[in-house]
């Protein structure tokens, strides 16, 4: 394997008016199963090098144990960027969840359960993340299927969210399937509204999956769905970009 990232900590990129921002991308792996069927990590990376995002949320990720390989540590040497492992699922074989990939140092980090009775595990992970001095929380997380557990989940999360003392960026796979569900008419209620992008599922995008969202708005200036060769074929989901004025 090559490094796909230089080493350190980049400034931010400029945009063409001279203003910084930061790229802050959600993806949801399938634990690295292209839907040609091939377990293949490094498409991942390389998509990841594609992107080139300051903070990749990521879903579906094979953490390790005695019958799991750890994806994870793979995309990190590839990337050669921080990484941080939110599991839901965590026993002897097999660790696997949410994680984080960023180039800036990560201050702090939290753990949030969003279990739902005796469904599949669902977690939350929440990362103060210093961009350059700027101190951004990035809360990753991915929903569960169901409508009654994904109202309760929400609310667990904007628990956290009440009196926001630093930027917020809430991204992930909220397997929300209707455009005015419940889950995204409550999320609207704390954060800016962002465009909602197809990304799901590759082959013909239908659903709008993966989200971001932001706080204070007017620090979003756009999202994008990644679109490449690559990532075609190398998950189920699209990547989803979004710009943010640093």
């Amino acid at each position: 394997m090559t490094l796909m990232h230089k080493p350190g900590i980049d400034q931010p990129p400029m945009t063409l008016t001279g203003e910084r921002e930061l790229r802050i991308a959600t993806y949801n792996l399938h634990g690295a199963v292209g839907i040609d069927g091939k377990f293949a990590p490094e498409r991942i990376g390389e998509v990841l090098a594609e992107i080139d995002a300051d903070i990749f949320a990521l879903q579906e990720v094979p953490l390790g144990g005695a019958n799991s390989p750890d994806l994870l540590a793979v995309l990190q040497y590839m990337t050669n960027l921080n990484a941080v492992a939110g599991p839901t699922l965590e026993t002897p074989a097999r660790r696997y969840g949410n994680a984080v990939l960023t180039r800036y140092p990560v201050r702090a980090v939290h753990m949030l359960d969003l279990s739902f009775k005796s469904l599949e595990p669902r977690g939350a992970l929440d990362a103060d993340i210093d961009c350059n001095g700027e101190v951004w929380r990035v809360v990753a997380t991915h929903l569960g299927l169901a409508s009654s557990e994904r109202r309760v989940q929400v609310e667990q999360v904007l628990q956290r969210f009440d009196t926001p003392e630093l930027p917020v960026i809430l991204l992930g796979d909220l397997n929300e399937w209707f455009v005015y569900g419940r889950t995204l008419r409550r999320l609207v209620t704390h954060f800016h509204r962002a465009s909602a992008l197809r990304t799901f599922p590759t082959r013909y995008p239908l659903f709008a999956l993966d989200r971001i969202w932001v706080h204070p708005g007017e620090r979003l200036m756009r999202v994008d769905v990644h679109r490449t060769r690559l990532s075609c074929v190398a998950s189920d989901h699209y990547p989803l970009i979004a710009h943010i004025r640093a």
